[in-house]
């Protein structure tokens, strides 16, 4: 379905040491086209579009789905471990191995009741997609966060590759602010990096540190649900929710601490304090951040040359506002904010696809394919 749909730019804002406020911004608006590619999802957590330009996207409620090409009825991939979908959780990133059209494996992560105490985890899995037999086989369990706990929050759990070969993936904090991000022998609150088989590097930061997961690239996190590639300096860029402000865009480098909750721009969903702090030695300042918080999804690079305005540039989805943040960045630092997409709604997910055209998925209303007109 194709219905015209107003793309709004905004005039930058030069970034500073102070939030970002998404209000003091002014909308100019651009004409665009939006295709419904189907409605058949309702929470579209994670998207990946196959190299036949299929869409494999995730629902959180507990479902992998495909969705082929010209055809707007979603087709349910069977063969799922167990899933506590709850809350925050369920079925969320998924990712196609970098040789997927030889090895068709990919990876999801989620919500995993596996363990012995009551509750769940984060889980990442590799499986091999068999879209003939709608299932995935041979699943593969490559990283389950330790000590289920029952919080239906903080999973966080996007996931990425580098240009080198590693897989990284981010755990949330699991709603324990107090105890998880900060301690390295807590799973909770860190970002992950594996080799694609699910081995650990042999320079990963904290590989001999006792009752450390050998896994963990950086820590000090609260909810990372952004993670993407910069395509021109290969290195790491997350965004992650702070609470009631604060919401960070953050370099990740290796070994790092981001400073949850000891430092941060947020406050208490109530309006009280936990720190005085915004900075400190040792942990690692946001490239930027938004407060009111905007409530950051997903991340993409874009880099096709559909989008002349939007090339070069970094998109963040806002569940909260339902638009687009459009980053302008050098290297690897932001020098500047717009908006764009305006009300199109809670966007959860979005992807550059194969085919070069973005796609946003959004609760309530599916996928959409967002087409620029000259």
């Amino acid at each position: 379905m194709l219905k015209p749909f107003t793309l709004a730019l905004l005039s930058t804002l030069a970034f500073s040491s102070q939030a970002v406020d998404y209000e003091q911004l002014k909308f100019i608006p651009v004409q665009a086209n939006v295709v419904t590619i189907t409605d058949d999802v309702n929470v579209p957590w994670g998207m990946v579009q196959l190299p036949n330009q299929d869409i494999l996207v995730t629902e959180r409620s507990g479902e992998l789905k495909l969705i082929k090409k010209g055809n707007d009825k979603a087709i349910k991939i069977s063969g799922l471990p167990k899933i506590t979908a709850r809350g925050q959780g369920g079925l969320l990133d998924v990712a196609l191995h970098p040789d997927f059209d030889k090895n068709q494996l990919i990876y999801l992560t989620l919500s995993s009741p596996e363990g012995k105490r009551k509750g769940s985890n984060t889980a990442l899995i590799q499986a091999r997609l068999n879209s003939e037999k709608r299932q995935i086989e041979n699943i593969k369990t490559l990283f389950k966060a330790k000590r289920n706990t029952t919080s239906s929050r903080h999973f966080g759990s996007r996931i990425t590759f580098d240009n080198n070969g590693y897989l990284y993936f981010s755990v949330g904090d699991r709603a324990n602010r107090d105890v998880n991000p900060q301690n390295l022998t807590k799973d909770a609150g860190k970002i992950y990096r594996l080799h694609l088989d699910g081995s650990i590097p042999k320079d990963n930061p904290f590989i001999n540190q006792k009752d450390v997961s050998p896994a963990i690239f950086s820590y000090g996190h609260r909810n990372p649900q952004g993670l993407a590639l910069n395509p021109v300096t290969g290195s790491i860029w997350s965004h992650e929710h702070g609470p009631r402000g604060g919401d960070e865009i953050n370099l990740i480098k290796k070994g790092l601490n981001y400073g949850w909750p000891v430092v941060s721009y947020g406050i208490n969903y109530i309006g009280t304090k936990f720190t005085n702090l915004t900075a400190k030695e040792g942990m690692e300042p946001p490239l930027s951040q938004w407060t009111p918080s905007i409530a950051p999804s997903d991340m993409v690079f874009v880099t096709s040359d559909k989008y002349p305005k939007l090339k070069g540039k970094l998109l963040v989805g806002s569940l909260k506002y339902g638009f687009v943040s459009v980053v302008s960045y050098q290297g690897d630092k932001v020098i500047s904010q717009a908006k764009a997409f305006k009300d199109i709604g809670r966007l959860r997910s979005l992807m550059q696809g194969n085919d070069g055209y973005l796609y946003v998925g959004v609760d309530g209303k599916g996928i959409l394919q967002l087409q620029p007109t000259k």
